[in-house]
């Protein structure tokens, strides 16, 4: 059935999500670029619609455009190092007038609430303050930094208790240190360490790209640090590719348990991330969040939600509930962010030394994937691991997958005596067979 209104059906599918997220904390870094686009007041109200919903925010934000343009300006040509300047007396002048103005300038946004803005009716309290303590880069390669530095602690504590107030924390690019000076600090590197200090749920890096793409185009829609390690050194030193690469893999080490890299351009990323299934950029995540798993008797649910499409058009047989349960063990599922999206299961028949294909099911938004694939490899690993010699398959539709995995057809005198008895020969079903040598 259409609907006259789109987005009901988008609000009810992103409800799991809105729970999921209510009360985690989450540290997004929105770049200088950004804030210099006519994009950052969006940004800036999807900020405050999260923190309507519920979740702690610390926003951090770049600066780097803003000071390249006053250093311009006053006719300075700062000197850059793999991507960060020598903040010398005279650009650190620029430095800190430039953090103070766009802090102003956020704080003063996000305390609209005239009528006719989306931010009208909510009272969001932002908080900023000295809630990173830097060291100086110090003298490296014959090079005084000056007031360049690098990020020595976090007052973390400070911080979570300003957002159990449900007070946004607001974080420039700076850093005091115990002598009382200012430095100038790598936004990203910022927003890593405030996410690792939080053990933030999610660290958000909105960048000029929208997330990683592998040689063909496709995006990369998740990744492991170990798998983003390339990537990183890879990039220019000092690129944004690499200060966000290099945040999100220290921080997924860290315990940050999801950093995502979003777009800044494309004005639903943020939303479409956080509230949709699949999200719009790239994950980098310790711990894959689709996985393949020996099924439970929790995923009996999500197995009768999978394979009930498949059963309405006579491509598997109807398995019940209490027969699910019963051969739970037999079943392999990928799960994907808590939803079952692909199920194997392998009956075993020892005595003949063969296991059977039961079922290879995959949803159908995730099919043309290599899941299919995987589900197979973990049966056929399972059927030698116990020592048999064979698996054998019926199917009445996907005859052709069968042949193109090395399956060959034969006849019921191949299946095992009690599988032969119960051959249902109504459905005509074919017979496939592969050895496993």
């Amino acid at each position: 059935m259409n609907t006259r209104f789109p987005f009901a059906d988008w609000f009810r599918n992103s409800s799991p999500y809105i729970n999921a997220h209510r009360g985690r904390t989450f540290v997004v870094l929105i770049e200088g670029e950004a804030l210099a686009s006519e994009r950052w007041e969006p940004l800036l109200q999807d900020l405050a619609l999260l923190h309507t919903l519920g979740v702690r925010l610390v926003m951090v934000f770049g600066i780097r455009p803003q000071v390249g343009e006053a250093l311009s300006e006053a006719g300075i040509e700062p000197r850059r190092i793999e991507g960060r300047w020598v903040a010398d007396e005279a650009i650190m002048r620029h430095v800190e007038r430039i953090a103070a103005e766009l802090r102003l300038k956020i704080e003063a946004r996000l305390s609209l609430g005239l009528p006719n803005t989306p931010l009208h009716g909510v009272e969001l309290t932002v908080v900023s303050g000295n809630l990173v303590t830097a060291k100086p880069l110090g003298v490296r390669d014959g090079i005084d930094f000056h007031h360049s530095g690098e990020v020595r602690r976090v007052r973390s504590q400070a911080i979570a208790d300003l957002l159990a107030k449900e007070t946004l924390v607001l974080v420039p690019p700076l850093g005091y240190s115990s002598t009382g000076e200012v430095f100038d600090l790598d936004a990203a590197d910022v927003a890593q360490h405030v996410a690792m200090g939080l053990g933030a749920d999610k660290l958000i890096l909105l960048g000029d790209a929208a997330g990683l793409h592998d040689a063909s185009g496709m995006l990369q829609r998740q990744l492991t640090p170990l798998e983003a390690d390339p990537l990183r050194r890879q990039a220019a030193p000092g690129s944004e590719l690499a200060r966000h690469l290099g945040a999100a893999c220290e921080a997924a080490r860290h315990g940050v348990a999801r950093t995502h890299l979003l777009s800044w351009h494309d004005r639903d990323a943020l939303l479409g991330e956080l509230f949709t299934r699949d999200g719009v950029g790239t994950m980098i995540t310790q711990h894959r969040y689709e996985q393949l798993r020996r099924a439970t008797l929790e995923d009996v649910g999500g197995l009768l939600e999978l394979l009930r499409p498949l059963e309405e058009r006579g491509m598997l047989v109807a398995r019940s509930r209490e027969r699910l349960e019963h051969q739970i063990d037999d079943y392999w599922v990928i799960e994907r962010d808590g939803m079952i999206i692909g199920c194997s299961a392998m009956h075993a028949y020892p005595e003949a030394g063969m296991g059977e294909l039961a079922c290879v099911a995959v949803h159908g938004d995730y099919r043309g994937g290599a899941r299919g694939d995987l589900l197979l490899a973990e049966v056929e690993r399972e059927s030698r691991r116990r020592g048999y010699s064979a698996l054998f398959a019926l199917t009445t539709h996907t005859t052709h997958w069968f042949l193109e995995h090395g399956f060959r057809l034969d006849g019921l005198e191949v299946l095992p005596h009690l599988r032969r008895d119960s051959y249902n020969h109504a459905r005509q079903s074919k017979v496939l067979l592969k050895p496993l040598g």
